[in-house]
């Protein structure tokens, strides 16, 4: 059955990169959520003017691969404690933030940030707002990794990322 997810986790680059690898998801575009201006740019959102995060909205197949399971991921491959940071990467846009689409998603999305929370010793950061509209982003943003792996952010930002994602997940990869 088909469902959506609309997650941010730092750059959507490396968002995009991560889960376009995951079993089960059928579609990863990266875009703007989250903020109050509508159809934002790149550069309005890099303003830190419109309240938007860079995020990911996911396609998935949920016989396949469950939200829990997505969100598993999505909490392993950055730091939910840092607030409006990953890395080198600074602003609110790159908060961590899970938009979630239904009630069970609040749920899940609640249940967990409450576990991590206490497994980590530190409060879990992670903004948790309703889904209420998804801005994509330009194209050149779209499968930025995938063109781009020898520059230096994808070699050395993204490329951990996703070396992570195959050591940690590498069950949940698709081949």
């Amino acid at each position: 059955m088909e469902a959506k997810a609309t997650l941010g986790m730092g750059c959507f680059w490396c968002s995009e990169a991560i889960f376009r690898r995951i079993k089960g998801v059928i579609d990863v575009q990266p875009g703007y959520a989250g903020g109050y201006v509508p159809n934002p740019t790149y550069e309005m959102v890099c303003s830190d003017t419109t309240g938007h995060a860079e995020v990911i909205h996911l396609t998935f197949d949920s016989e396949k691969i469950s939200y829990r399971e997505i969100l598993e991921i999505f909490f392993a491959l950055h730091d939910p404690t840092t607030r409006n940071r990953q890395g080198n990467d600074v602003g609110s846009q790159y908060r961590s933030i899970i938009l979630y689409h239904n009630e069970e998603q609040k749920k899940v999305a609640e249940e967990m940030i409450e576990r991590i929370s206490r497994e980590l010793g530190r409060e879990v950061v992670t903004e948790l707002k309703p889904y209420d509209v998804f801005y994509p982003a330009e194209d050149y943003h779209r499968e930025y990794y995938e063109r781009n792996r020898e520059k230096p952010y994808c070699v050395f930002v993204i490329g951990p990322k996703v070396r992570k994602l195959l050591h940690s997940f590498g069950e949940k990869v698709k081949q």
